[in-house]
């Protein structure tokens, strides 16, 4: 049995309605078993957290890893959306399994460095080679939790779709892959390190039968839905024209609500759209820094959340975030609903709830998520005896008052980041492969 055993953490943020002072967390084969002071040490890994606040590992419901390596693209910088998708997919048709998993080791990698111990990933574009499996092997290597989802586009530029035909595929050979990885990889049980989702990209990147078709496949395998919605006023303009509906109505004709779905950034839903996801139990994950990156707009969070959705946190892809900063995307979800409903429209507890609970609802877990015995050993230390905490009256108030990045983190008992560095992959090395595949990608 391994035993791992965090002494004396100063403040230890639960999640479920307690906070603690002065406590020890017990880990045993991946479970919280104990929450106490003075806990027995004999035959246990034990790490200091004296000085430090500990939280539940942060759970990220969003992101596009292999993007990673297309930050700050200069013809990309100042576009919305539909343009700057087209900027970067000639890039991205570029792309071999290589860059998928350097891509995803360096994203994940900066993720962990934020308190992030669980990562959906949405890959729908399969260039020269690159399948999902390159994605999973990386993210196996760092040691973090992950859904990886299966995306597709099926409709290219020559059928009136946005992205080149070399990157869309047949709709069967999608379907096929899909039924693939779930066979090969799903974890379904508590505790899974490793779940596959289907994914297909967009309502305008593949077809209504495709659509109709993937929910009806997961459903029948027992995995999880995700796609892009409602992102912007181009988005809703585009199914208004193309589907005669709005998003949310067209999710739901085709099956794509529910609680086995978690819709991406949904900036545009209406009060009707709302309360269909309230209904249906249809999760969001919210994707403020992408959102604004990209002039989308202020998702409606505040009333998402008092009409009752589920909603999650992502960081979205590194080419339209630029950063993997999960503690950053929360503080950025808090302060986007601050400035357009006021100073009292969102708590930082709230948005960390977000990044955590909500997150792991959002992707269908009961068993991360909280500081509590039975569940999964998951784990964020934030130093606050540094500069960025000092003169805080609050520590447990993180968002308000930082720091930024992990002191140390465990994902199902594991040390993943020690002293603020990740201890699982070669970091430097990454950032230096990364250099190399920047300088050929943009030849």
């Amino acid at each position: 049995m391994t035993t791992v055993i965090l002494q004396g953490a100063s403040h230890v943020l639960t999640m479920d309605g307690t906070d603690l002072t002065d406590i020890d967390i017990r880990i045993e084969n991946g479970v919280i078993t104990d929450i106490a002071p003075g806990l027995e040490t004999v035959g246990a890994e034990v790490h200091n957290a004296k000085g430090c606040l500990v939280t539940p590992g942060l759970v990220n419901t969003h992101h596009h890893l292999f993007q990673t390596l297309t930050r700050a693209v200069p013809a990309a910088q100042d576009a919305l959306l539909f343009g700057w998708l087209q900027t970067l997919y000639p890039i991205w048709s570029r792309f071999g399994p290589d860059d998928m998993r350097l891509s995803t080791r360096i994203g994940l990698s900066e993720l962990a460095l934020s308190g992030c111990t669980t990562s959906s990933d949405h890959l729908y574009l399969f260039p020269n080679g690159a399948r999902l499996d390159d994605t999973i092997e990386a993210a196996t290597q760092v040691g973090l939790r992950f859904h990886a989802t299966r995306g597709a586009m099926s409709i290219g530029e020559s059928n009136g779709g946005l992205p080149p035909d070399a990157l869309v595929e047949r709709e069967a050979d999608i379907l096929e892959d899909c039924i693939r990885l779930i066979d090969a990889f799903h974890d379904p049980s508590p505790g899974a390190m490793l779940r596959i989702g289907v994914a297909p990209c967009s309502p305008f990147s593949v077809s209504r039968e495709l659509m109709r078709d993937a929910a009806i496949l997961a459903r029948d395998k027992r995995v999880g839905l995700h796609t892009h919605l409602a992102e912007n006023e181009e988005d809703v303009a585009y199914s208004l024209e193309t589907f005669g509906c709005r998003p949310g109505t067209y999710a739901e004709e085709l099956g794509w609500t529910g609680p086995d779905v978690w819709h991406a950034h949904c900036v545009k839903l209406d009060a009707g759209e709302i309360d269909l996801f309230a209904r249906s139990g249809t999760a969001v994950a919210h994707c403020p820094c992408s959102n604004c990156r990209l002039g989308s707009g202020v998702a409606p969070v505040r009333a998402m959340r008092d009409a009752g959705v589920t909603v999650g946190l992502g960081v979205d892809g590194s080419a339209s975030n630029d950063r993997a900063n999960l503690i950053d995307e929360a503080r950025q979800a808090m302060l986007l609903q601050r400035v357009t409903n006021g100073a009292d429209a969102m708590r930082a507890r709230e948005a960390l709830e977000m990044a955590t609970l909500g997150g792991a609802k959002a992707l269908g877990r009961d068993d991360i998520g909280k500081i509590a015995i039975g569940y999964r050993g998951d784990l964020a230390i934030w130093d606050v005896s540094g500069i960025e905490s000092a003169g805080s009256w609050d520590p447990a108030a993180l968002l308000l008052a930082g720091p930024q990045t992990v002191s140390a983190l465990f994902v199902e008992g594991r040390q993943i980041v020690g002293e603020g560095r990740v201890l699982t992959v070669d970091a430097e090395a990454d950032a230096s492969l990364a250099k190399e595949a920047v300088a050929r990608l943009s030849s």
